[in-house]
């Protein structure tokens, strides 16, 4: 078994607290991302478990056992960098196989696992290549197989896509995701990239300054953050976020975010929300649930009153939709439309919002109601 725990972890640097405190299992086989921005403390906490940073305090465990004290070539990790980190005077073959060679394997059995990681990665053809003859999805390729070919108990990934343009960052990662169905070992991510964290891991682990703010599957963060701060880093373009009241409108409530826009709360949502009648709130709802009036939507369906105009500031064809920029009462949103449902900037545009995937958000408290 090879699951992972952290104990209290804490990280200082003199005065500094870099991670404060935090809890974390990790089960046999799992893929858990940490994301969060710059400085949240997700690289130093991978460090801490690879054993290249010393804890401040706390315990760390991998298989049941506490490695505290333990070096990193004796906490049977493999980590893969941002880097690369390849020998340039060493063969695919070479790089790959140095470890195992370092440990005194056989070289029939370097040469079975450096192959059969060679096949996994589809990279067979290019074990007698130098990096230097290599593309940079290539590279990374041949130092995920050298840590595929040490068989360890986790698997480590600092940024390791960072290095790379755009279209072979979606080619790594899908490739990333079909070893780890192939080589089921445990697997701690590191990234800044809340679509790598979303679309790679079982379970997302989202920091800020230093803390974990939730931990979950992606459609859970997705669907249902608990605080502010996660609401807003996961999801591309991010969560809207409009200051508002929340008012009685006979047996229910409406949520007020300008002088003419007041927006029905749905029935089943009302009840948690009736404390926070009166108060100053903070008004969440996804782009993708803000578009044009469509069949079906609550349009002319009784539900009309989820409708309401806006004049567009700016509009961006996606080719398969457009968003649309607009301001409501000094608050700049953004929302999700079909190509042809938005006409120039400086227009105005009927807009549906879809009240079901509200979010309500204590601006005190930075938490979801």
């Amino acid at each position: 078994m090879a699951e992972v725990a952290l104990r209290q972890v804490v990280k200082k640097y003199g005065d500094v607290e870099a991670v404060r405190s935090i809890d974390l299992d990790i089960p046999n086989n799992e893929f858990v991302v940490l994301v969060g921005p710059s400085g949240c403390g997700k690289s130093t906490t991978l460090r801490m478990i690879a054993g290249l940073e010393e804890i401040t305090s706390g315990d760390i465990s991998i298989g049941g056992e506490i490695v505290n004290d333990l070096p990193p070539k004796d906490r049977d990790i493999a980590m893969v960098f941002q880097n690369y980190a390849l020998y340039p005077h060493m063969t695919s073959f070479e790089n790959m196989a140095f470890g195992l060679k370092l440990r005194k394997f056989s070289k029939a059995e370097i040469k079975q696992r450096v192959e059969h990681a060679a096949r996994i990665l589809d990279i067979s053809e290019l074990l007698e290549r130098r990096p230097k003859a290599l593309s940079g999805g290539q590279r990374q390729r041949v130092a995920m197989g050298r840590a595929i070919v040490r068989n360890p108990k986790v698997f480590l990934f600092d940024e390791p896509l960072s290095n790379l343009d755009a279209k072979l960052r979606v080619q790594m990662r899908t490739e990333i995701k079909r070893v780890h169905q192939k080589v089921k070992t445990t697997t701690v991510y590191v990234t800044h990239d809340q679509v790598e964290a979303m679309t790679l891991a079982d379970r997302v682990v989202v920091m800020n300054n230093g803390i974990i703010e939730q931990i979950g599957p992606p459609q859970e963060l997705y669907h249902k953050p608990r605080t502010r701060f996660v609401a807003g880093f996961i999801g591309s373009p991010a969560m809207n976020f409009i200051p508002c009241t929340i008012e009685a409108h006979g047996d229910g409530l409406r949520v007020r975010v300008s002088d003419t826009i007041a927006l029905p709360v749905p029935a089943a949502r009302a009840a948690p929300y009736r404390s926070a009648v009166g108060k100053e709130m903070t008004f969440g709802l996804r782009p993708e649930h803000i578009t044009e009036p469509r069949p079906g939507n609550g349009a002319g369906n009784g539900n009309g009153d989820t409708d309401f105009a806006a004049v567009l500031d700016v509009v961006e064809p996606m080719g398969m939709e457009t968003m649309v920029f607009f301001t409501i009462n000094g608050t700049e949103v953004c929302g999700r439309v079909e190509p042809t449902a938005a006409g120039e900037a400086g227009t105005s545009m009927r807009l549906h919002a879809n009240m079901d995937h509200m979010h309500l958000i204590d601006p005190a408290t930075g938490l979801v109601l």
